[in-house]
């Protein structure tokens, strides 16, 4: 037999000494890579976005939109490699989204912004302050969460302690950015009195200029006497309350004026901004000792780019484990309310476990099938192929996740596939006895090695297409699809270099001490079991065409009634569905100009209910805050939520080993209860679950565009109704503000001037009135934090317009003028925040999906019908677009967006995909087998995998999610591999001369025993992921795939191929 590119390759390493060492040094290599690469729960999304901030003192939302934002839109839109602007234009201030394609350089993204704004700074109208570019990644998100809390100290003193212990947190490597949360600051308070002011004749503008004039310190210089330099500093700096309060700030009749006159002068906490409290569960031990809430202060640490998450989380825990004994006092305790590493380090260590028991099972199959030596040769070729792609990961720069250790499960069944069919192949030549060990070893190898090399590129071309998804998703996939490319390409170079080596010391038949004995007859094939029970099946099928055709007709049938299954919505299509997380958000909206109290009574509310239920281990409220970010939160801006009306609470949920719900159904449990809760106060709430997959702004978002922004607020509101009344839609929500009272002081210029105040003082005084501005600084070399000193009425002073009007100004002749001689006062409504969205005005509706039907995809579609039933202005028609926004703005459309938008892209990049893998599957067998029709009989293996994939689904009642998706792609593969080694097997026996029925009959009883190890170890390998919520999909499609497509591809393949030849063979 002519020695082909396998045969001299498995020589030269059978002959080599150094074969054994090379296993070693690969084993080493691998493990020691597995340490290295830093672990993490889920792959990096890296989303190239930046925040442009822009202030424009006194103007209203929509001339800041015309003036500010819709130039800064336009100068970014510019730049090549931006996908989204998005931009919302507030009272006095606006802020720009820009979103990069993914995949983008994310360091040149950020220069080509930067050099765009500089470029048009003299565009910007006079007033605007300059400015502001904050980027934003993946590395933003905290990685731990440290939650300070107390029965005995207040919030003002947990704050000091925090600030202490960030600051020792913040010297360990690796640290990037760390965020305190809840707690109030020190700060010297003036509370000024309006009638003691007037009767000293001082106003709020020049008590502000007098103790900034005083706080003044600086080096003067420098003189010479006697041959010595004498250094000159002038002044001092304020260091208390009392330096404060005996400033004089005025002169009345020749006398002082001193602060404390005018004033009452205090050091201590702020006024609360914020609320944050921390509180117990039942799910945890302590929820019965501390059953109230207690005020805390939330410290977070996010980490910097390619950190190991559970490295740096090991080192603080240390850290602030040492600082219990110097710094953090014994009843103040320190609780881990996140810690990501934590997560990570489970979840690798979970798959690794399921790796080991992959290999295992597979092993075990095999020995079964040949014997523990043959066993033996394929386990230890396993470890080898998954070390060096291990390798391969640390210098692609992958981290350990659970999509990369997920194409690992994945392809153990494919990478035992090489070395089982050439270890079978040497095992059988062995016993033929025909030839010498080493020759035999050889000879099989040739026989089978370059139909494997075809083989195992025929299973990558079905897998590497869908590394080419866009849009979010495909950094989320890629690692996936080239993860079990390169291990298949491993384990045909192991294949070939290894296991013959293994194979010639493990698989030699043991030849008796007296001499040759007789050769055994060899069974013949007629006589197997395999055989018997094969042909009682195949025959009928080949001898009678009526059988024959009921047999392809029910197999049709099945296969349309499995079809069929989708459209009835027995299996649901979604993106992916929720993971099992240990968290989830509330997060609470009251109408606009809700006090903080309010707010915090909700807040509160919810907490109590919380704290009665058994699934949860702890929760934290954030009243007036944002709770630490989640990857969720990053792309929703929830960092940015600060206002009265705002509240969060973090949720912590017992450990997923210490329950049987998935974290999605307990939210699901929770959220009715919490709503109720919310709908007694007005408030709007959300359950938000961390997602799956990339992160988007809601599961469901509609957006409404058209020419005129009142009817747009109305077709807005008429689609919130619609959402509200869809089965299966909850926390509806929309980005249109409640009215909130504004009161506007509108000066009397004439008046004003007349009495020598220029409008300016009145607008600088009611600022610094109300304002609460710092309006200089305490010197305290000790302090962490600067103090602040603060100018302030008394609160019941500024109860009233009335009231505030009281306020009195020095005019130019020193005579006391009281504001409301100056001003008309007047209530108007605040002007509502625009939202646009690459340079269009848009009012978003977000919702969520809970309930049977989880997928966005029935909810949208289900609508269609209600959407033109909503009233339009004369002469114009709604649009419904899924992909595209509108390209113009003359006519109103409703574009979907969300999870719904990523679902239609990936499903359509895998479509796109799956086309292109059979179509190059077709290209690789017709080359192979020189004909063009016979890749199409292999190709009916494909189908015909679909009847197990939907009905797997079915009976386990799971979404048809993307990675069902890809486990169908990868089964194609897979399967048209089958059919070659049948079809390859058929022609063979016909050079023979034998009978074309004859051949299929004795192909498909010898190719039985490899076709069925392949399936049993395509079988286990993904039994073991079927219990991850993500991947679930993944497991069904190639368990119920693989199942019935081998049964159906062992009748149905022969028997098409028998229908084609048969007249070529008459």
């Amino acid at each position: 037999m002519k020695e082909g590119l396998a045969g001299k390759i498995a020589k030269g390493f059978m002959d080599s000494k150094l074969t054994v060492l090379l296993m070693i040094v690969f084993m080493v290599i691998g493990v020691y890579s597995s340490f290295l690469i830093p672990r993490e729960e889920e792959p990096q999304i890296d989303v190239p976005m930046a925040d442009i901030f822009v202030g424009y003192p006194g103007a209203s939302p929509a001339e800041l939109e015309s003036r500010v934002i819709k130039p800064l839109e336009k100068m970014v839109s510019n730049i090549p490699g931006i996908e989204y602007i998005y931009s919302t234009s507030m009272k006095e201030q606006g802020m720009v989204t820009v979103q990069f394609l993914v995949g983008q350089d994310i360091e040149r993204s950020y220069v080509k912004l930067y050099n765009e704004l500089m470029k048009h700074m003299d565009q910007m109208p006079q007033g605007t302050t300059m400015p502001l570019v904050k980027t934003r990644a993946i590395d933003d998100v905290p990685v731990l969460g440290l939650t300070l809390w107390s029965e005995n100290y207040n919030d003002y003193q947990l704050r000091q302690i925090a600030n202490e212990l960030t600051h020792e947190i913040e010297k360990v490597p690796d640290v990037s950015i760390t965020n305190k949360i809840g707690g109030r600051s020190r700060q010297v308070r003036i509370v000024l009195d309006k009638e003691k002011m007037a009767a000293s004749g001082v106003d709020f503008l020049g008590v502000t200029e007098k103790i900034q004039a005083s706080n003044q310190q600086l080096f003067s210089g420098s003189f010479n006497r006697n041959d010595t330099e004498f250094l000159v500093t002038t002044g001092s700096f304020l260091e208390s309350a009392k330096d404060v309060e005996n400033l004089i700030v005025g002169i009345q009749q020749q006398q002082p004026v001193y602060l404390n006159q005018i004033a009452e002068v205090t050091e201590g906490p702020e006024l609360p901004k914020e609320y944050v409290s921390f509180g117990y569960g039942q799910g945890s031990a302590a929820g019965s000792k501390f059953s109230s809430e207690y005020p805390a202060v939330t410290i977070s640490v996010a980490k910097i780019k390619g950190a190991d998450a559970m490295k740096i989380a090991d080192v603080i825990l240390e850290k602030v484990e040492h600082l219990k004994t110097n710094l953090i006092p014994d009843d103040v305790h320190v609780e881990v309310t996140r810690n990501y590493g934590e997560t990570a380090s489970q979840k690798v260590s979970e798959l690794l476990l399921h790796l080991i028991g992959a290999i295992v099972a597979v092993t075990l199959v095999v020995m079964l099938a040949m014997g523990w030596r043959g066993g033996l040769v394929v386990f230890l070729s396993v470890p080898v192929t998954f070390a060096l792609t291990l390798l391969s990961y640390y210098l692609l720069d992958y981290t350990l996740n659970r999509i990369t250790l997920f194409a690992l499960v994945f392809v153990t069944g494919i990478v035992v596939d090489d070395s089982i069919i050439i270890a079978e192949n040497m095992h059988r030549h062995f016993k033929l006895k025909r030839l010498p060990f080493k020759q035999a070893a050889i000879y099989a190898i040739n026989e089978v090695g370059n139909p494997t090399i075809l083989a195992t590129f025929t299973v990558i071309a079905s897998v590497l297409p869908m590394a080419f998804v866009s849009g979010l998703m495909g950094p989320y996939m890629s690692p996936m699809p080239i993860g079990a490319s390169i291990a298949m390409i491993l384990s045909l170079f192991v294949a070939l270099t290894i296991t013959p080596y293994l194979g010639l010391i493990f698989l030699r038949e043991k030849t008796s001490g007296k001499g040759q004995k007789e050769e055994e007859p060899v069974e013949q094939i007629e006589d197997t079991r395999i055989y018997k029970i094969y042909n009682r099946l195949e025959k009928p099928l080949l001898d009678n065409s009526r059988t024959r055709w009921i047999f392809l007709g029910t197999t049709l049938v099945l296969l349309l009634a499995s079809v069929a299954l989708f459209f009835t919505k027995s299996v649901a299509v979604k993106m992916l569905p929720f993971d099992n997380k240990n968290e989830f958000q509330v997060v609470i909206d009251m109408p606009e100009g809700t006090t903080l109290e309010r707010t915090a009574n909700v807040t509160r509310e919810i907490g109590q209910y919380l704290s009665q239920r058994p699934e949860v281990m702890n929760y934290q409220s954030y009243v007036g805050t944002s709770a630490p970010i989640t990857f969720n939160g990053l792309v929703r801006h929830y960092d940015l939520r600060g206002a009265s009306n705002t509240a969060d609470i973090q949720v912590n949920l017992k450990d997923k080993g210490e329950r049987s719900e998935q974290s999605h159904d307990i939210a699901k449990l929770l959220r009715p209860e919490i709503q109720k809760i919310a709908k007694k106060f007005d408030a709007n709430v959300k359950l938000v679950e961390v997602p799956p997959g990339p992160p988007v702004m809601s599961t469901i978002v509609a957006e409404v565009y058209g020419p005129d922004y009142d009817s747009q607020k109305q077709i807005a509101n008429e689609v919130q109704g619609i959402l509200k009344e869809t089965p299966d839609v909850v926390d509806v929500d929309w980005t249109v503000e409640a009215d909130q009272p504004e009161i506007h002081f509108e000066i009397d210029k004439e008046k004003a001037m007349r009495y020598g105040i220029a409008p300016q003082q009145i607008v600088y005084t009611m600022n610094a009135a109300l304002g609460e501005r710092a309006i200089a600084y305490l010197y305290d070399e000790n302090a962490t934090q600067r103090v602040e000193i603060i100018l302030a009425l008394a609160e019941q002073e500024k109860s009233t317009p009335v009231d505030i009007s009281q306020i009195k100004i020095v005019s130019q002749n020193g005579q006391m003028v009281s504001v409301a001689d100056l001003v008309q006062i007047e209530e108007k409504v605040k002007e509502n925040s625009i939202f646009r969205k690459n340079q269009k005005r848009v009012i978003y509706v977000m919702a969520d999906m809970a309930g049977e039907l989880e997928s966005p995809v029935y909810a949208i579609l289900g609508m269609e019908e209600k959407l033109k039933e909503i009233d339009l202005p004369a002469g114009y028609e709604l649009d419904e677009l899924y992909l595209q926004q509108p390209q113009s703005e003359d006519d109103y459309a409703v574009k979907w967006d969300g999870e719904w938008q990523i679902t239609l892209e990936v499903f359509r990049d895998l479509g796109i995909a799956f086309l292109g893998v059979i179509f190059i599957i077709y290209i690789l067998i017709v080359g192979w087998f020189q004909n063009y029709r016979v890749p199409i009989v292999m190709m009916v293996a494909i189908p015909l995998s679909l009847i197990g994939i939907i009905l797997g689904h079915w009976i386990m009642g799971a979404f048809f999610t993307a990675t069902s998706f890809i486990g169908t792609i990868a089964l194609a593969g897979i399967m048209v591999r089958n059919s070659v080694l049948l079809i390859d097997f058929v022609n063979l026996r016909l050079e023979d001369g034998i009978p074309l029925k004859q051949a299929v009959i004795e192909a498909g009883a010898v190719r039985t025993t490899p076709i069925l190890l392949t399936a049993g170890t395509v079988v286990i390998g993904a039994f073991v992921i079927l219990f991850d919520p993500i991947f679930q999909g993944l497991a069904i499609s190639l368990m119920g795939g693989t199942i019935v497509s081998t049964i159906l591809t062992l009748l149905v393949v022969p028997l098409v191929y028998y229908m084609i030849e048969k007249k070529n063979h008459e």
